[in-house]
């Protein structure tokens, strides 16, 4: 498995993980399209890429946006054939080596609250709830708000978990 930078080439399988994963809450094709064609200048997009049969497959991606000190996952997506094989835990290490290069001190996201494996996954890495957003999703259901400091001033450590 590699995490690399997406690009122009990876957009169709990144729509599709998307919509398999996000369903209502998937970003619309143009939006992942201007961040793989390098237009969005704060956001980096990554995919995570297995070898198979036919050759290399996306079977993941993450979008990270940084603003200043602060950097959020935007986006984390695994295809269902390929979860619990260490996708998601490598892509995670790459937003946060892509936050620190650009001079975030703390992580932030949100995951549904019903989510539990994915709040399992992040409290296992060091994330910490500090908020929460009612109605934050189309269907009305509340996002849980996590933080991970990414430097001594903010609590967080060089460790690379």
């Amino acid at each position: 498995m590699t995490v690399r930078a997406a690009g122009p080439d990876d957009l169709a399988a990144m729509v599709s993980l998307e919509q398999r994963n996000l369903g209502a809450d998937a970003w619309p094709p143009g939006l992942l399209q201007e961040g793989v064609e390098g237009r969005v200048p704060y956001a980096t997009y990554l995919v995570a890429e297995v070898v198979s049969a036919a050759g290399p497959v996306v079977a993941g991606h993450a979008v990270l946006s940084v603003v200043a000190d602060i950097a959020e996952l935007q986006r984390i997506s695994v295809d269902p054939e390929h979860r619990r094989a260490g996708l998601a835990s490598a892509l995670l290490d790459a937003v946060v080596a892509a936050a620190r290069a650009g001079g975030a001190d703390r992580l932030l996201l949100e995951v549904r609250e019903d989510n539990a494996g994915a709040l399992s996954f992040y409290a296992a890495r060091g994330f910490v709830e500090v908020d929460r957003r009612r109605r934050y999703y189309r269907d009305g259901a509340t996002a849980v708000v996590l933080r991970r400091g990414l430097g001594p001033a903010c609590g967080g450590t060089d460790q690379g978990r």
